[in-house]
């Protein structure tokens, strides 16, 4: 089964959130419970096929014999030199749909819109990993991918989707089908157009068809530019940051200090405060002290630590350390993820997407962990940024 790992700010955007805005309370444990019921009980899949015919009329896209109409799709194909295509269904499945009616039929209206909006992120996240997983199929062939054009999209009738949907056969990994309308059943599922070019060159030469530019899926080893909507105005490395960028500015501005030695280390600080998720939502604070080794080494971490911030009384109340204080708080000492490896990879570290405020299990402290050293390589690559731009 495809796993599914929807990124944070991605989650927080469908919600309708500001981009800097990270949930607390109420919405947080919302936004957690749909993603745990989801990993347990959600069933995603895939499916591509390319088509075996291809060929641009005037106006028109003729896939396998089929004759399609979009203005727009049509442009894509032709301005990039396109010479065939890949059809791409993808389906959140049936249960996240069933289990969201059962929650609106007993009255749990929050329950039911933060469920429907996960799975409409596992519809993007299953597209642009559709794109992703083609990227790499075509890359040892010098062919180019380009961005996916659905029926429904401006300038391409939805209608259209009924006999788009018929070229991609009957061998689907999950149950998909199209009412006479053009919408599908289950709703939260899609189906895509991928044009294929061997015109590399093209795709670089005109902006809206890099492909990179508008793809969420961060793990790709293929990308080839940042995504442009985490990188508003920011040249950032081309690895995206799990946290909002604007978030991440905040946090190095507000909750960062960093000092830096004449050996060319660095001592860092940052301050986490959030709530336990019992108690009546007790305010804690945690302190993260990181040494960091020398700028042309990589900065390797070279000491971790965490602990409860100076007169913080909050963490007293988290139900695992009312419950067994002791072997919590000793696992909170013992946990050094990264050490002895270059922040970099920190950026590549694949762990909880969010975690809960408190620090009761491993998956939000590990969470945790990943906000401190995010903000600490957001905060040196800002200071390279304005050091680089001093120099010229």
């Amino acid at each position: 089964m495809i796993e599914v790992c929807i990124e944070t700010t991605e989650y927080m955007r469908l919600l309708g959130y500001p981009r800097d805005f990270l949930p607390g309370g109420r919405a947080q444990e919302l936004a957690e419970g749909a993603r745990e019921w989801y990993a347990e009980h959600g069933r995603p899949w895939i499916h591509t096929r390319e088509v075996a015919q291809f060929e641009l009329g005037s106006g028109t896209i003729v896939l396998n014999g089929e004759t399609f109409t979009s203005k727009r799709l049509h442009m894509t194909l032709d301005e990039s030199g396109a010479h065939s295509a890949v059809l791409a269904a993808v389906s959140a499945g049936p249960e996240a749909e069933q289990y969201a009616q059962q929650l609106w039929r007993e009255e749990k209206p929050d329950e039911y819109f933060f469920l429907e909006v996960y799975a409409s992120a596992v519809v993007e996240h299953l597209t642009t990993r559709a794109g992703a997983q083609l990227c790499g199929w075509v890359e040892h062939q010098r062919m180019a991918v380009l961005p996916h054009y659905s029926p429904g999209y401006s300038e391409w009738d939805i209608g259209e989707q009924v006999r788009l949907a018929e070229l991609l056969g009957h061998d689907l990994p999950g149950p998909l089908k199209v009412l006479s309308s053009g919408a599908l059943v289950p709703k939260k599922s899609q189906i895509a157009v991928f044009g294929l070019t061997r015109h590399v060159e093209r795709t670089r030469k005109l902006s809206d068809l890099v492909p990179c530019e508008n793809c969420s899926f961060t793990p790709c080893d293929y990308r080839r530019t940042g995504y442009r909507r985490h990188l508003p105005g920011l040249e950032l490395p081309l690895q995206s940051y799990s946290v909002n960028l604007k978030a991440l500015k905040r946090w190095a501005a507000e909750r960062l200090s960093l000092e830096r030695h004449a050996d060319g280390t660095i001592d860092a600080r940052f301050r986490y405060d959030g709530t336990t998720c019992t108690n009546m939502g007790r305010p804690l604070a945690f302190d993260y002290f990181v040494k960091l080794g020398q700028r042309d080494e990589g900065f390797p971490i070279r000491e971790q630590r965490c602990v409860p911030a100076p007169g913080d009384t909050g963490h007293q109340y988290m139900c695992q350390y009312l419950a067994n204080a002791g072997p919590m708080m000793e696992a909170i000492a013992r946990e050094t993820p990264l050490l002895g490896r270059p922040l970099d990879e920190v950026l590549a570290w694949r762990r909880t997407s969010t975690g809960a405020g408190c620090y009761c299990d491993e998956s939000s402290r590990e969470h945790k962990w990943g906000l401190a050293l995010e903000t600490i390589h957001y905060a040196l690559h800002k200071a390279d940024e304005k050091t680089s731009a001093g120099n010229n």
